[in-house]
């Protein structure tokens, strides 16, 4: 279990489907390396700066994670690494067509860097960072959909926005 792979995302914010499979991952490689993407064209919540915090507290008690931003393509990230694997979650069916589509772009980029898929756990298999955001806006309890230190996060960002 010596080799590395690479665990890409906006993570805005991060999820319980995105820390399971960062788990379960981290279980089969020595090493894993979170991405996180700047993603200047994305309307996002969270500057880069705390989507790496709060991926790192999330993930702290697991040794062999390490959280790392990246701009440009993930291709060229994973050589500057020297890392040859992606892992990619799916959660439904849905994902699986975008995320195909994504590989296949990639080995034509790099045809030495390989994508692996892991299907998130059932239990978080409806959560993504677009739910959570829209259930947290409304008002509705996401306390089983993030970490703790995410909740608190983002309802400090609400806050904010409606002092704003």
């Amino acid at each position: 279990m010596t080799q590395a792979a690479i665990y890409a995302g906006t993570f805005d914010p991060i999820t319980l489907g995105h820390l399971d499979v960062m788990r379960r991952a981290a279980a089969v490689f020595g090493r894993l390396v979170v991405a996180v993407a700047v993603h200047p064209r994305k309307k996002l919540w969270f500057e880069l700066e705390e989507r790496v915090a709060m991926i790192r507290d999330a993930a702290s008690d697991v040794s062999n994670i390490e959280v790392m931003p990246f701009d440009g393509l993930l291709v060229e990230f994973a050589r500057r690494q020297r890392i040859h694997v992606l892992v990619r979650g799916l959660r439904a069916f849905s994902d699986f067509e975008y995320e195909f589509q994504m590989a296949l772009s990639n080995r034509k980029l790099a045809p030495d860097v390989e994508t692996m898929f892991l299907m998130t756990s059932d239990a978080y298999s409806y959560v993504s960072s677009s739910a959570v955001r829209e259930v947290a806006e409304l008002g509705g309890d996401i306390s089983l959909l993030v970490p703790p230190g995410v909740r608190a996060a983002l309802e400090r960002k609400l806050e904010q926005r409606d002092i704003l």
